[in-house]
């Protein structure tokens, strides 16, 4: 029967089995067989709560499942990840995903934020280096219960975009994003950030190909250069950390050049500045770093790494190192590029003027803004219209920083008042016991499709307002605007299913 299994997964597409003979030697035979039959099985789709939407615990899971027909099973290095193993209703087609109250995705990709330790950093500073396409980024913000500041950078302007819209999703405040080589970090910003995590572009060799992830040729020079550029980029994410201050470097590729490689090569140009953490006791099963590959023996902290092959935990491939910098890097210091808050058209938003918008929230919604701004370290700044929520950090020790975006759209004064913007109403709704409209079951599936509702009746308080619609069951629908002859539907054409 191992034959045939073996068989089977090498006589599949040409690439992995390429990628498979290469990686036999660094398996025992009963690995490497486990690994063949692990890979015969499906991925299913995985998923990570977000705690700024729902509580801890199972209760959330639990809901989804029984109103979607889901079978899951805790992803065991994450408590807020799920392996969604049967479902009636796909994962992606829900309406909480689409309000962000959770993300798709491999659970390999959970582990990096969660080996960072965050007992001790109430307000942590933390810079990723290599955010997008945002999944991690928001794991960093669960992690620290958005009350720090991340500043979520990418090299690839292309790729900013979709940053951007899952940060929104997700409704982080805590939150800037750049655009720049992550190289210049440590040059511009040398013992800042308290944690840093790198999850560094990588040759995508995880033996299974995921949407974000998927498996393409790769040759021995592009390897090369890809490790070279690592090696460059988690010096800087060192340079760029405190004393004392945490790194972790991951890549969804198994190539030892890329992983146990670059940990060998940073730890021989600054073995004194920095330590790599045994990892051995943080997994419920044993996924120990290579001790040697292609001639060449590592050094012993290597080997307290985590290598995640498939057959360990049913994932894609994944390999991930936590630092511990312990003294200053060497480095030459540059200044970086300025852009003031005014030069974005950014103003903060008067004393007199936040406490006129406090009233109408509390008055509407039943939402003590107040509370949340000094709670959380929170400013707010208006451009043009629409009104900003910023982390006073960023304004503190990053002002002058050019990003793309920051903070979260409150929303935007009009003539007919002040709208609530759809990312922050999805954030914050459950803060707001008023200013709700329930719709009847039977017409969600209507709503949904991003229809108006006519002849919907209202509260005598709503007409002209926005609402936040609900349904029966208490599951927040959305935004709409009570018209005396309907419901207007302001769901994001985005997210209409």
């Amino acid at each position: 029967m191992k034959r045939k299994r073996k068989h089977a997964a090498l006589s599949g597409p040409p690439l992995l089995e390429a990628v498979l003979e290469d990686f036999r030697s660094f398996l025992s035979p009963g690995d490497f067989s486990r690994l063949l039959m692990e890979l015969e099985r499906p991925l299913h789709p995985s998923l990570r709560l977000n705690l700024l939407k729902t509580e801890p615990g199972d209760a959330a899971i639990q809901a989804l499942s029984k109103k979607y027909g889901w079978q899951v099973e805790g992803v065991p290095f994450c408590p807020t990840g799920w392996w969604v193993r049967q479902a009636r209703n796909a994962v992606s087609r829900t309406i909480e995903h689409r309000l962000g109250q959770y993300y798709i995705q491999d659970a390999a990709s959970m582990l990096p934020p969660e080996l960072f330790n965050w007992v001790d950093c109430p307000f942590p500073l933390i810079l990723d280096m290599a955010a997008s396409p945002g999944g991690k980024t928001t794991h960093l913000i669960d992690r620290s219960s958005d009350r720090g500041l991340v500043i979520a950078n990418d090299s690839s302007k292309s790729r900013i975009t979709a940053l951007r819209l899952v940060l929104q999703s997700w409704g982080a405040v805590g939150v800037a994003v750049t655009s720049f080589p992550g190289e210049h970090f440590g040059e511009w910003y040398p013992g800042t950030f308290d944690r840093v995590l790198l999850d560094a572009p990588c040759s995508m060799q995880g033996l299974r190909t995921t949407e974000n992830h998927p498996m393409r040729p790769i040759t021995s020079r592009e390897r090369d250069s890809l490790a070279a550029r690592q090696v460059r980029l988690l010096e800087s994410a060192l340079r760029a950390a405190s004393i004392g201050g945490q790194v972790v470097y991951s890549t969804c590729t198994l190539t030892p050049e890329e992983n146990e490689g670059v940990l060998e090569s940073v730890l021989q140009r600054h073995r004194d500045a920095f330590k790599i953490i045994d990892l051995s006791e943080r997994l419920p099963r044993p996924a120990p770093a290579l001790q040697s590959a292609n001639g060449q023996t590592f050094s012993p902290q290597v080997s307290g790494a985590v290598r995640l092959w498939p057959h360990i935990f049913g994932t894609a491939g994944f390999f991930a190192a936590l630092l511990v910098k312990t003294a200053p890097f060497d480095t030459h210091n540059f200044t970086p590029p300025v852009r003031s808050l005014s030069d974005a058209g950014l103003i903060k938003l008067p004393s007199s003027e936040q406490t006129s918008l406090a009233g109408r929230l509390l008055d509407g919604y039943g939402f003590d803004l107040l509370t949340l701004l000094e709670r959380f370290h929170w400013v707010l700044y208006r451009r043009g219209d629409a009104l900003f929520t910023l982390p006073h950090r960023l304004l503190l020790q990053f002002s002058g920083l050019p990003f793309v975006t920051a903070g979260l759209s409150i929303g935007e004064f009009t003539p007919a008042g002040f709208a609530l913007s759809h990312e922050w109403a999805a954030r914050f709704e459950k803060n707001c016991p008023a200013g709700r409209l329930c719709i009847p079951q039977e017409r969600v599936p209507a709503w949904l499709r991003g229809e108006d509702l006519h002849g919907q009746t209202a509260p005598q308080n709503l007409p002209g307002k926005i609402a936040l619609v609900e349904d029966e069951a208490g599951t927040y629908l959305g935004r709409g605007r009570v018209l005396a002859d309907r419901l207007k539907n302001l769901l994001p054409s985005r997210l209409i299913l």
